[in-house]
């Protein structure tokens, strides 16, 4: 880790935005990362298609959406979890994901090796 907390995060953005805008098309219109203690929080705004805010307007669109995306999701992981790791030098021990379709956002939580938090502060 050779940067400071907030270019960390800004990097960790970047480089989702990045591998989003290759494997799907498009990327998110916002991102914002969070380092918290061991956890590396995203949240991404403005996630969905055209066609999947069109599908969202009733609840049998909306489970579609979510079981697409959660696809997608398990079929990417490895390539997430590689970001963080390469970008931090800290190893993921897990990773979570949700997408809400009522405002189109997306989170991804991982959970890392140490308290990245801590050792960003020491650094500094």
């Amino acid at each position: 880790m050779k940067c400071s907390k907030r270019k960390l995060e800004a990097e960790l953005s970047e480089s989702f935005i990045k591998l989003q805008r290759e494997l799907m098309g498009r990327g998110p219109q916002e991102t914002k990362t969070y380092i918290i203690q061991d956890m590396v929080i995203l949240r991404f705004k403005g996630v969905l298609t055209v066609e999947e805010k069109h599908l969202v307007t009733n609840e049998s669109g909306r489970k579609l959406v979510k079981k697409l995306r959660q696809v997608l999701r398990e079929m990417y992981s490895k390539n997430f979890e590689e970001i963080v790791e390469q970008c931090t030098g800290c190893k993921v021990l897990s990773s979570h994901s949700d997408i809400s379709t009522k405002i189109g956002e997306r989170i991804e939580v991982f959970i890392m090796d140490k308290d990245l938090e801590k050792a960003l502060e020491q650094k500094d």
